[in-house]
């Protein structure tokens, strides 16, 4: 092929390429994609398209890909050379006719559409957005078919620029260009086919409310009907609200297609034929109650069943009703989890709304002072949930709105005073302010409650649409109706006539939570009553139960500020709760008995709340049962939380707290002297607060006894607790695991132990890559003092060297261990003579862990050379994971007739077999066997072993604990062994 061809392409040719593709039948692509991966045909020197990528394309991804090695020019001859090879004659001369320059003169009415314009466009990677024809269809296309998609395009774009058009938005809310800009590369990139060449069958849009994952799915919908996106990949596109059809009971999937074809039914032939050509826009997915065992359901494919419309939407969703169907769903975040569980390979992509630039432009435009707008949104990013919320437009709005309004109401207005709940206190008391509305002054507070109570009831039932049946049930009245409406506060909802909803989310949020903070008894629901209720949705929401309930939580919190409450009462004619702070303080006593406070218990959450309310007084009554937390510290706002409420907890024994935010010099107080167990770990922190700390620690009224320091960084500052080991009788145990100590740290704690102020009884050591040096320095330790006598130094490369250095120390008169931890120590058959020799000497020594070390047969050789001597100490030898075999059991055999202190011995993770288990219930006949425990969990046991186990049971009188999980016992084995634990004289207590 001449490279000198003069080459003069237009968009329509791109049209025809695409047609020559979809032309061919299967086996012709599938010989073309076969084709793309030959180096002759591709001229040697084209770039190689992987195979992945052409396996799963079909025509329209298939041309994407071309676009993306190839230039148009080589797309077209790499597309003639491969037809040549296939014998497609009449198409390649077509083709020849549009490289030489002749197909730009012809006329073909076939040819005169720009359906692939915006392909083309995509395809060369430009920016273009031109408008396509959506009505010029293909020639071949039969008419009826034209007109259907005509139709249903129009009556579309008609249906979605009318919910458009009655949207209302509040007065002075900014529109930002560049968010709109954004938009448009978002809905370019969700539908067009990936790099990967695999386009997603199913793409869902989460984010928290506001964000604009409705409004994105509607921009599509608007912008396939207008031909700007989708027109060669989908024929038809549904839009599916969740909030307008879930109210409806029985139906067909052919009937939820029929609402948007009101004069004719739609082409089901058509559809049912290319279902690789629907796309589904399924909105508002968290508005939808998906019952758990829909899960079990056999599969649907008929699109004429009479079933309950969740059911419907649940088969489409698995892909039972269209398999071939693309969907687009939106959700706020709290359903994903119920999302991932129902669909088959999802898409997840993140609406994150406004950008902290989109804010900090909204806020600059608002207030029309940068200055003054920057100042404001310095104190909105200390407030991390505020500004988190911020990403969505109406809550920027709201906050502005409420603030200026603040400001030109009071000259000595302070920022530092807000919080989330004032705002919003705030915003409604300003607006309700100014506004005329003919109620007496008798019903403002009922009619606050109904309101209030139809958010709440809204909230536990995932309630966001509300008919006027809702809101006549709760006797609310059309003055107060319209007033909402007129303040944005409520505001239609476009394709569901007589409904409404929230302007945002967030504010039937609060109502709700004002429902649990004004006065009455009856709860949102009926019954229980509203105390009860209360109870439930606090709980939940703290035990983590149900993350939907948190910002409600929140709010509730922060109500029970005293100047809120006053300005509630005051401007909206509400009357607060008398007992609302009693019924806390016994839901707070109420908590100790159940399990979530030690399991589940979102203290960290609970803690924000309590820091929402500002009242000192309060924070420490509530706070005054509690004996334990856990918390993780990850930014300023949780650091402030933390501070304020720790310092209130009178009775905090234990305490959990991971800071992995660098702490302030004045920052994170808490009561010290208190607590018993304190927990560091996997904090970063500086050497100012550690040593403050420690100088707290180090008090005598301090109790603290056992202190955990796990993956602190960075870690010098470890040296600073030499402050409490010298001057803190009581604590008695510390965990320095999962730190690289190396020699300068390891020195002086080491050094401090063996001063005689220091009452450490337990020392933790695992992972913290310990060397020769200072293996040394801990040997000396233990010989000069009496009081550490339990000691872990699992998963450190002691290895047999350093074993010998420490057993030089257990063998000193001095030395008082009782329990020593080497498991994962990369030892060998030598550490076990260093250790039986030790054995021999120490009087101390009564429990040894050699767990996960390839000891070997020859290593518990000679580890019972000390075993069998009838002074050996010992009682809990672990050697599970050693490398043994029966051998190892003839030996410990031995050494059990001869020692008769030995008690718990565990084998487990071992090749022992069935010979092994012989040779250890010989020993375990001998009446003056004292072993009580046997582990012999995964030691490949057959049937045959259990004859001689069943002779044990029955005559032992010591074994109480046996362990013979994950072996192949059989059920005949278990019979055997279950005869046996039906006797009288079996002492057996537990069998795993």
């Amino acid at each position: 092929m001449s490279s000198s061809v003069n080459v003069y392409i237009n968009n329509g040719s791109c049209d025809k390429l695409l047609s020559y593709l979809m032309d061919l039948d299967q086996l012709q692509l599938e010989e073309f994609k076969l084709c793309l991966q030959s180096p002759e045909l591709l001229f040697g020197n084209f770039q190689k398209i992987p195979w992945a990528n052409l396996k799963a394309s079909d025509p329209v991804n298939l041309l994407s890909l071309l676009g993306e090695y190839f230039s148009e020019r080589q797309i077209w001859e790499v597309t003639l050379s491969i037809f040549e090879n296939m014998n497609l004659t009449s198409l390649c001369v077509e083709i020849r006719a549009i490289l030489n320059g002749e197909w730009v003169h012809r006329r073909d009415g076939g040819m005169g559409g720009t359906e692939g314009h915006l392909l083309c466009a995509h395809i060369r990677m430009t920016q273009s957005w031109g408008p396509q024809d959506p009505n010029q269809e293909a020639a071949e296309m039969p008419e009826e078919e034209k007109v259907h998609r005509r139709r249903y395009r129009e009556r579309m774009k008609a249906k979605i620029l009318m919910m458009w058009d009655n949207m209302p938005w509040p007065e002075g809310h900014i529109y930002l260009r560049n968010v709109t800009e954004k938009e448009h590369k978002e809905l370019k990139s969700l539908l067009y086919p990936n790099r990967m060449g695999a386009q997603p069958q199913t793409i869902v849009l989460e984010g928290v409310a506001g964000v604009g994952k409705t409004t994105l799915a509607m921009k599509a919908m608007l912008h396939w009907a207008e031909g700007f996106l989708f027109q060669q990949k989908f024929s038809y596109v549904f839009f599916i609200s969740c909030h307008k059809v879930k109210e409806v009971k029985d139906t067909t999937f052919a009937g939820l297609l029929s609402w948007d074809w009101p004069d004719s039914q739609p082409p089901f032939d058509e559809l049912m034929s290319h279902p690789e050509r629907l796309l589904f826009v399924i909105d508002g997915f968290e508005e939808m109650d998906m019952p758990s065992n829909l899960d079990a359901s056999p599969p649907c494919t008929d699109w004429f069943q009479r079933l309950p419309v969740h059911r419907i939407l649940f088969y489409l969703l698995r892909k039972d009703l269209v398999p071939g169907a693309t969907l687009l769903i939106t959700t706020k975040e709290y359903r994903t989890k119920d999302l991932k569980r129902l669909l088959l390979d999802p898409c997840f992509v993140q609406i994150s709304g406004f950008t902290e630039g989109d804010r900090e432009e909204y806020f600059i435009r608002y207030f029309g002072d940068q200055n003054k707008a920057k100042k404001i949104l310095r104190w909105v990013r200390k407030n991390e949930n505020l500004f988190y919320f911020c990403s969505a437009p109406m809550v920027c709005w709201a906050v502005c709105s409420c603030l200026k309004r603040q400001m030109a109401r009071s000259p000595c207005f302070q920022l530092s005073t807000q919080t989330t709940t004032s705002l919003y206190v705030y915003f409604f008391s300003s607006l309700f302010a100014k506004a005329e509305v003919s109620l007496s002054a008798q019903s403002w507070p009922e009619q606050w409650i109904a309101l209030c109570s139809v958010a709440a009831e809204g909230m536990w039932f995932w309630n966001f649409t509300f008919a006027k049946e809702d809101l006549k049930h709760r006797r609310l009245e059309a003055s107060l109706i319209d007033t909402l409406l007129s303040l944005n506060i409520l505001r239609k909802v476009s394709d569901c006539d007589g409904c409404v909803t929230f302007t945002h989310q967030s504010f039937q949020v609060f109502l709700g939570a004002m429902f649990y903070a004004l006065g009455g008894t009856k709860g949102s629901m009926g019954s229980p009553a509203k105390h009860e209720e209360m109870k439930v949705l606090l709980t939940d929401a703290l035990a983590d139960i149900n993350f939907y309930w948190n910002q409600m939580t929140l709010f509730f919190f922060g109500l029970l500020k005293r100047n809120l409450a006053g300005e509630l009462e005051a401007t909206l004619r509400c009357k607060v709760s008398r007992r609302i702070t009693d019924e806390l303080l016994e839901w707070a006593e109420e908590l100790g008995s159940y399990d979530i406070v030690f399991n589940r218990f979102e203290f960290l959450h609970f803690f924000e709340c309590l820091y929402e309310t500002q009242e000192e007084n309060f924070v420490r009554q509530i706070l005054s049962p509690l004996l334990e937390a856990d918390l993780d510290i990850f930014g300023n706002l949780q650091l402030q939380v933390a501070s304020f409420c720790l310092k209130h907890c009178q009775r905090l024994s234990k305490l959990r707290l991971s800071v992995t935010v660098p702490i302030p010099q004045t920052e994170l107080t808490f009561t010290t002297e208190t607590l018993e167990e304190l927990d560091l770990s996997n904090s970063k922190l500086n050497a100012f607060s550690m040593k403050k700390l420690c100088y707290e620690l180090r008090s005598p009224r301090c109790k603290l006894q056992r202190l955990t320091c796990k993956s602190v960084s960075p870690v010098r500052v470890l040296k600073e607790l030499v402050l409490i080991l010298h001057g803190n009788q009581r604590l008695t145990h510390l965990n320095l695991s999962s730190n690289n100590l190396g020699i300068p740290v390891s020195t002086m704690i080491f050094k401090t132990l063996r001063h005689s102020a220091c009452n450490l009884q337990y020392l933790c050591l695992e992972k913290c890559q310990l060397s020769a040096a200072v293996y040394r320095g801990l040997a000396s330790c233990l010989t000069s003092t009496q009081r550490t006598t339990r000691l872990c130094l699992g998963f450190n490369p002691l290895q047999d060297d350093g074993v010998r250095l420490l057993c030089s120390s257990l063998t000193h008169p001095e030395c008082a261990l009782e329990r020593l931890v080497l498991w994962f120590c990369q030892l060998r058959a030598p550490s076990c003579k260093y250790l039986s020799d030790a054995l021999l000497e120490n009087k101390s020594l009564t429990h040894l862990n050699l767990r996960r070390n390839s000891l070997g047969d020859e290593g518990v050789k000679l580890l019972c050379e000390a075993l069998s001597r009838p002074d050996c100490r010992l009682q809990n030898l672990d050697l599970s994971g050693c490398s043994l075999t029966a051998g190892s059991c003839q030996e410990l055999a031995n050494a059990l007739r001869h020692n008769h202190n030995m008690k718990i011995l565990d084998l487990g993770s071992n090749d022992v077999r069935d010979d092994g288990v012989m040779h250890l219930c010989e020993a375990l006949k001998d009446p003056s066997c004292a072993l009580n425990t046997l582990g012999l969990e995964k030691c490949n046991l057959m049937p045959a072993c259990c004859q001689h186990l069943s002779s044990v049971l029955g005559s032992s009188k010591s074994l109480v604990h046996l362990n013979l999980l994950q072996n192949d016992l059989e059920p005949s084995g278990v019979g055997i062994l279950w005869k046996a634990l039906k006797k009288s004289t079996c002492k057996l207590q537990k069998l795993g």
